[in-house]
């Protein structure tokens, strides 16, 4: 097996929505295909992938660093003991020549093209990719769906309290029973007030209701919002402060009974370890959120999953960020909690296969090989379009 060439690109994913950090309306993402000279139905077999939401495209250091490494490689160099494409080994070669530390931007690429070599991988072994990675890396029994949860309740230019209100009655019209909304965008009185009218949705079950603050609050917001939201026993309270700030959420901890999920903005192994040395996590209860597409690729996302099981974590407390095939996928082979959703954001690259199912906060996967993008049909137009 030989890769013959490599092509990248950008697509927007903007929007008008915000969080109480930033907006979406300049933000887009990289995707790549990776051509290899394997043969199937008179065509090359094409591996793809792209970044998740929340970050932008890395081109430049897909087109200066990561493209040509991996071009330069000797092809055995890619595979393993049995002639196979082993895109742990290719992750090595993308890494090359990097320092440790600035885990970034620099993850962001390398993530991309990992997906894409996994896609490949799987593909070429004509297996979907849940079924691929559950062979080589779980216990062969994967998961046949999986959970997922539908985030949104964004700030947006003349949103009200029912627009509010209707969003989160077609989440669960769409078959979720669990829906996340933003706060940290507005005061207390008024993010209060929101949460209030979501829980009328929901019938006053805080417990299907996850709030998600991105990162906005310092210590004393942290503590004041949680004793107040406390109450509700909300599904959890979500990156209250500085993704390093591992102080602030270890405090937290101990002031909040409730549930806490973090971990989406942390994109290296040595990064998720210091959240689970300092951070103050309990394992009986939180969620951690590492996205692999973020995060250096599924190849450092195995690295987290050992490094949390040697800590005493069960691969079912890890619901990754990013709501796309890509963690779907690894989220049924991992047998990990879940994945999250973002129903009619993020498009092209966001969401799941067209025609897939939810059903009571689950969806099954498709049997495409690989990841199954060309169950997506309007993202596969974007991405046959990269190398046709």
């Amino acid at each position: 097996m030989k890769i013959i060439s490599v092509h990248e690109g950008i697509v927007p994913i903007s929007s008008s929505i915000r969080n109480a950090w930033i907006d979406f309306s300049k933000m887009d993402c990289s995707i790549v295909a990776i051509v290899s000279d394997v043969m199937r139905d008179g065509e090359p077999i094409v591996g793809y992938g792209f970044n998740s939401n929340g970050r932008y495209s890395a081109g430049e250091i897909l087109r200066r660093r990561a493209i040509p490494r991996l071009l330069d490689a000797d092809p055995e160099a890619l595979l393993d003991e049995a002639g196979d494409l082993d895109p742990t080994r290719a992750w090595d070669i993308m890494m090359k020549n990097e320092k440790p530390g600035g885990h970034g931007e620099r993850s962001v690429a390398v993530g991309v093209m990992d997906m894409a070599l996994f896609d490949l991988a799987a593909k070429i072994a004509d297996k979907p990719l849940y079924r691929y990675l559950s062979d080589k890396y779980g216990d062969g029994r994967p998961d046949d769906s999986v959970f997922v949860y539908a985030a949104g309740g964004y700030y947006a230019p003349g949103k009200t309290l029912k627009d509010l209100q209707d969003e989160m009655r077609g989440f669960l019209d769409m078959g979720y029973n669990v829906v996340k909304m933003k706060i940290g965008g507005a005061d207390l009185k008024e993010d209060l007030q929101r949460i209030d009218a979501v829980l009328e949705v929901l019938d006053g079950d805080g417990s299907r209701l996850a709030v998600d603050v991105n990162g906005r609050f310092d210590l004393a917001t942290a503590l004041e919002y949680g004793k107040a939201i406390e109450p509700y026993n909300l599904f959890w309270y979500e990156e209250v402060g500085d993704p390093l700030d591992y102080r602030l959420n270890a405090v937290l901890s101990e002031n909040y009974s409730g549930r806490i999920a973090t971990g989406e903005n942390l994109f290296s192994l040595q990064d998720a370890r210091n959240l689970i040395r300092y951070g103050g996590m309990r394992p009986d209860r939180d969620i951690i959120q590492v996205d692999p597409a973020l995060s250096y690729g599924l190849t450092e996302y195995l690295r987290v999953q050992e490094m949390l099981k040697d800590h005493g974590w069960s691969s079912r407390q890890c619901i990754p960020h990013g709501g796309h095939q890509f963690s779907l996928h690894i989220a049924a082979a991992l047998k990990l909690g879940g994945n999250e959703s973002y129903p009619g954001e993020f498009q092209p690259t966001g969401g799941f296969a067209d025609g897939a199912v939810v059903e009571n906060s689950r969806v099954g996967l498709t049997e495409i090989p690989g990841i199954g993008f060309e169950g997506k049909a309007a993202f596969y137009k974007v991405l046959r379009a990269l190398h046709h």
